[in-house]
């Protein structure tokens, strides 16, 4: 009976979480909508206002031409100083077709837009956070020239390879079927929590606690090795989520950023939605483990490492090769991390420079990773994998999708 009531009360938890990200969605469209409306006025206000100018100051020119061409100028004036006056009206429609919106989703709306604002306001009273949000739908396009990817040197089953520069998709295999992303859920992880905290903050230090390092052991997490009740950076907890794929310090940065990990998951997942992955992606935790509710794609993997290197501060965390952490009580020399995937490629001829990377692994989706580098003169490429064999063989998987469709 115990067990029918908890399966009642996860699918009623689903349930609500399917229908908050279903108004998410259409709060987004109607943002967008509004955005683009308002883009189009003031294109219109600018052009106006330049039009303007250049008569004003025709005028000023030629002051002592005759009577009657003054007469014309001012005619002229006249006639243009109408123009903002259309863009009045249609922005007095625009509102009052937003009056018509039912209150509920209105309020939403507004509250969703404060949110996208904050950065805005932030930069204003000097709190710049670490990564600006974005709303922004990351878009690859498959053109002619996309290969699929047929290898027997390639042993990943799901694999995208992405131009960054013109967003298209380069090579491709299975990139839109459904994957456990696995560790490389933590590049959301540090995104999300990059976007959430300013540069200030590095230096706070959070106290791990014995529920985060109950639940790595419980689960069989890889870990910094942060010990209960050690006072640690927040810095220490980006960089640890990273190269050393730490558990302890991802959940340490979750519960930090919102004060438990359900709440940050919550945020996770909002920002799935702002990047337009809402329906191919959700995740159930910060870390990666294995859920039938954790999912992702190859191809959603690519579009959140594109939005978490446009972070310089994210990116350097992901380019790390290695890093110690600051010296505490616990650990007097602190603890000496390395990221294994950038230290065991840079050595292999990719024809480039791989400069990012996170790798993962659960059994469900075997090994994966999430690369990021320049090639054939400075152009960047990003490179998604899932489903090889072991770490190593992933780390080649990269190396051979380079050399071959670069």
């Amino acid at each position: 009976m115990d067990y029918y009531i908890d399966d009642i009360e996860e699918e009623e938890r689903l349930r609500r979480r399917r229908e908050r990200l279903e108004r998410m969605r259409r709060e987004k469209q109607l943002q967008m909508k509004r955005r683009r409306r308002m883009k189009m006025l003031v294109k219109r206000a600018t052009a106006v206002m330049a039009i303007i100018l250049v008569i004003t100051v025709s005028i000023t020119a030629f002051k002592g031409i005759d009577k009657k061409t003054n007469e014309i100028q001012e005619e002229i004036v006249e006639n243009i100083s109408l123009k903002p006056e259309v863009a009045v009206a249609q922005m007095q429609q625009t509102e009052t077709e937003v009056a018509q919106i039912p209150q509920a989703e209105r309020q939403d709306s507004e509250q969703n837009t404060r949110q996208l604002t904050e950065v805005s306001d932030k930069t204003v009273s000097g709190e710049i956070a670490l990564a600006q949000k974005t709303t922004l739908d990351f878009q690859f396009d498959t053109t002619e020239e996309t290969e699929s990817v047929y290898s027997e040197e390639i042993i990943s089953s799901n694999i995208i390879l992405i131009d960054e520069n013109t967003d298209t998709v380069v090579a491709s295999k299975g990139a839109n079927e459904r994957i456990s992303p696995a560790s490389m859920t933590k590049v959301l992880t540090i995104l999300v929590a990059a976007e959430n905290i300013t540069k200030e903050q590095l230096d706070d230090t959070f106290t791990i606690t014995r529920e985060i390092t109950d639940y790595s052991f419980a689960n069989d997490c890889s870990t910094v090795g942060f010990l209960d009740g050690e006072k640690v950076t927040v810095r220490d907890l980006f960089y640890g989520t990273i190269l050393t794929s730490g558990s302890d310090a991802a959940l340490g940065l979750a519960t930090y950023v919102a004060g438990s990990h359900e709440a940050f998951v919550d945020m996770m997942n909002e920002k799935l939605v702002e990047l337009g992955l809402g329906d191919t992606s959700h995740y159930t935790n910060c870390v990666g483990l294995y859920d039938k509710e954790h999912y992702s794609t190859v191809y959603d993997m690519a579009v959140i490492m594109k939005a978490a290197i446009q972070s310089e501060f994210c990116k350097d965390v992901l380019a790390a090769h290695r890093y110690v952490t600051e010296a505490t009580t616990e650990h007097p020399e602190g603890i000496d991390i390395s990221n294994w995937f950038l230290r065991r490629i840079e050595d292999k001829d990719t024809g480039g420079e791989v400069l990012c990377a996170k790798t993962g692994y659960v059994m469900q989706s075997k090994n994966c990773a999430v690369s990021y580098g320049t090639f054939s003169g400075g152009a960047p490429y990003i490179c998604v994998t899932a489903g090889s064999s072991s770490s190593w063989r992933c780390i080649y998987d990269h190396v051979e999708i380079y050399n071959q469709y670069i």
